[in-house]
């Protein structure tokens, strides 16, 4: 997001503004338009600016994140043991981490895949907790590890 203000706007928006924009109005699938205010700095005149822009700007500005992390999802699918396989197809995915948060990320993933997709509770704690068993556990999750 920061990139794409630089880029289309010549603004200037810190990482938190950045982080607001993407709860506020991020998506990973189209939603209703809604336009919102972003402040930063005009990066010619040097001078603080306010801009209007709409959600489907902030998504464009998303697209290649979410395309990478959902073409980073198919190729570990696509090396996913067969035994796993079955798993998956009952259980499906689980999203994890401060990106299952982007709203329609699930429901992205689930039409790429065809797979079922939730979000964790708690994802931004998941991560830790499943490192953490895994860590506790190696020897069972061996298999699994790439």
């Amino acid at each position: 997001i920061i990139q794409y203000f630089k880029r289309e706007h010549n603004l200037l928006i810190g990482e938190r503004t950045a982080e607001q924009i993407k709860c506020t109005v991020g998506s990973a699938m189209p939603t209703e338009d809604v336009m919102i205010s972003v402040k930063g700095r005009n990066m010619v005149a040097g001078i603080p600016k306010t801009i209007e822009i709409s959600s489907s700007e902030i998504r464009e500005a998303l697209k290649d994140t979410v395309d990478l992390i959902v073409d980073s999802v198919k190729q570990s699918l696509e090396r996913t043991p067969p035994e796993l396989s079955s798993d998956l197809l009952d259980r499906g995915i689980i999203l994890a981490g401060g990106g299952a948060l982007l709203k329609g990320l699930d429901q992205r993933m689930r039409l790429e895949t065809d797979l079922p997709v939730n979000v964790a509770e708690e994802p931004l704690l998941a991560i830790v907790r499943g490192t953490g068993r895994v860590l506790d556990d190696l020897e069972r999750y061996q298999d699994v590890l790439y």
